[in-house]
């Protein structure tokens, strides 16, 4: 499920770029959660909790704009996919810190905001649509890669957690651990801070001295002679640029 959220001050407008997101979604028939929000903090305080796959900002709302508010958002998810709205043109060049996909002018056409959400849901499904096939003591099991927050290799077993808690464990293996995570290290999403682990970067919380801290409170160590290529991978990760303007 695509998870969509949408932040606008203004109560008319907030509820137009909800109905017309609704509209599109059933017409698609893509299955999307989509939550509102009508202050900036709002949407702020609700991410500490849990991250969207697609964000529609206003940009001129109080207190916070939402340029801030999608360079707030970035700071942690590289992968979203923010979406602009506004009556003031001149905000187009700054806009840019955030990286978003479109930036669309009010009142919303809406073809282009269709548009814009077809080109954001596609790039969605292409990082979450990605799964490995592992085989287990019950069979097989694909897990998708956007559900994994790291793997451990332990006894020639590989133990992945996953973001709803779930640990899934390998038949033991002669594979090496190297040989085994070769399709997470293609994606560019996964760092091996240490010989043991994998982490997923989308799921980190924040990045120590010795560990990274990952969502679920999760802490994994850092190897010291992996410590400046892990850092210099995971700041390329968070700070790298994506996504086009169209």
């Amino acid at each position: 499920m695509i998870k969509i959220a949408i932040c606008d001050d203004m109560k008319e407008q907030l509820e137009n770029l909800c109905s017309l997101t609704r509209e599109y979604c059933t017409e698609v028939k893509l299955e999307a959660e989509i939550k509102v929000f009508s202050h900036p903090n709002d949407l702020l305080n609700a991410c500490e909790n849990e991250l969207f796959h697609i964000y529609i900002l206003d940009i001129v709302m109080p207190m916070i704009n939402g340029i801030f508010l999608g360079k707030e958002i970035r700071l942690s998810d590289k992968e979203a996919q923010i979406i602009y709205t506004t009556t003031e043109p001149q905000f187009a060049i700054d806009s840019f810190a955030a990286n978003p996909i479109n930036y669309l002018l009010k009142p919303i056409e809406k073809q282009k905001l269709y548009d814009t959400l077809s080109l954001a849901v596609s790039k969605v499904k292409n990082y979450i649509d990605k799964s490995l096939c592992i085989r287990t003591s019950d069979f097989y099991r694909n897990i998708a890669f956007s559900d994994i927050v790291f793997c451990e290799y332990n006894k020639h077993i590989v133990i992945y957690t996953l973001q709803n808690g779930e640990t899934v464990k390998t038949i033991s293996n002669r594979i090496p651990f190297s040989e085994h995570i070769i399709p997470l290290i293609k994606d560019k999403r996964f760092l091996q801070p240490h010989t043991s682990f994998v982490i997923n970067m989308y799921k980190v919380k924040r990045m120590t001295q010795d560990a990274f801290e990952m969502q679920g409170g999760y802490l994994i160590p850092i190897a010291q002679k992996r410590k400046s290529q892990a850092r210099d991978t995971y700041l390329e990760y968070i700070l790298g640029k994506g996504g086009n303007i169209i």
